[in-house]
């Protein structure tokens, strides 16, 4: 059987693992708050190259449309001196 003390360390290590738990899963940092483990520095980095990527994927949208349609009057003036 456990003796006080022996239940005593136990007991403190059940509470601060299972505090480490609910701290990881929920992203609060040792001196409370969310940080999810980012430096604000990186987040703001982050922030801006989501919007660099987002405004590229639209350019990239226009050009494939671009290159789609001039393929297709390509095609359409190929066929046209094909017919001649």
């Amino acid at each position: 059987m456990l003796k006080s003390g022996e239940l005593m360390v136990v007991l403190i290590v059940t509470i601060v693992m299972f505090a480490s738990i609910v701290r990881a899963r929920y992203g609060y940092g040792r001196h409370g708050g969310r940080n999810d483990g980012i430096p604000p520095e990186e987040h703001a980095e982050n922030l801006r190259l989501r919007d660099e990527v987002r405004d590229l994927k639209e350019r990239l949208k226009v050009i494939e449309r671009i290159t789609v349609e001039k393929e297709n009057s390509l095609a359409k003036e190929i066929e046209s001196l094909r017919d001649r």
